[in-house]
């Protein structure tokens, strides 16, 4: 029996304003489609699942399937409310799948577009640095394996800023390739609508130190920095005091 937990990150379904539901499977994974519509089987009547132009089960009013031989060890179907499981889709699962019920008149009581995809592709996120007196400006080449993103980022010791805003395009395979600035990151993300991967790199090792002037205490909080100088003073207080009482004890030995 189909069990429709298993599918709940396996595949995404895209419901639209007509009939047709569309829904995004990883390849190697398995589909589960469901009827909404209650089915009645009545005597010489009979419930099928299609797949394009061709059938891949039948189910008789007396609960007995008929699978087509391509499909035996792949499909099944729910008894209790005529869902469909197939199993390990791969790309020639793509297409259009109904559920009918026949008998005086085909009656089509579901309906899907499923389309499936391969996991989106690892990337990789190279990093190019210049730096001056005042700022850093890093060149960010984003890479999957049918496409790559060039992006431009600067900073100086306040703030980092991506020049354009966020750079995304759609590849050829039709997934989604991105870069973008995040806190204290540069973030390369490739993803489709199964699966996704991403790159990133932290700024500050990048474009450490930036400059000497103006940027020594950059990264260093305020408080951390009036604890230092107070500390620093208490020393230098304590150590005139100790030195001048030493003075006076070398001068009444004298």
């Amino acid at each position: 029996m189909p069990n429709p937990s298993v599918n709940l990150t396996l595949q995404f379904t895209l419901t639209g304003s007509s009939a047709v539901t569309t829904v995004f499977v990883q390849k190697g994974k398995d589909l589960y489609l469901d009827v909404k519509t209650p089915v009645v089987l009545v005597p010489d009547a009979e419930f099928r699942w299609k797949f394009n132009s061709a059938y891949i089960l039948r189910l008789l009013i007396d609960n007995r399937t008929r699978t087509t031989s391509s499909y035996v060890g792949r499909a099944e179907v729910s008894l209790q409310n005529h869902s469909l499981l197939l199993k390990n889709v791969q790309q020639a699962d793509s297409g259009d799948y109904t559920a009918h019920i026949i008998a005086e008149k085909d009656q089509r009581v579901a309906e899907y577009k499923v389309i499936i995809q391969d996991p989106a592709s690892p990337v990789k996120l190279s990093v190019n640095s210049v730096s001056n007196s005042t700022e850093c400006n890093l060149t960010v080449t984003c890479s999957a394996d049918d496409s790559h993103i060039i992006s431009t980022f600067r900073c100086d010791t306040q703030t980092c800023y991506q020049k354009g805003g966020e750079k995304s395009e759609v590849t050829t395979s039709g997934s989604s390739l991105g870069v973008f600035l995040s806190n204290v990151s540069i973030i390369c993300n490739h993803s489709n609508q199964v699966s996704g991967t991403r790159d990133m790199r932290e700024i500050r090792p990048l474009c450490s130190p930036i400059a000497v002037s103006g940027s020594l205490f950059a990264g260093i909080s305020v408080c951390l920095l009036k604890t230092v100088v107070v500390s620093v003073g208490l020393i230098i207080m304590v150590s005139a005091v100790i030195s001048v009482h030493l003075m006076e004890r070398l001068k009444k030995q004298k």
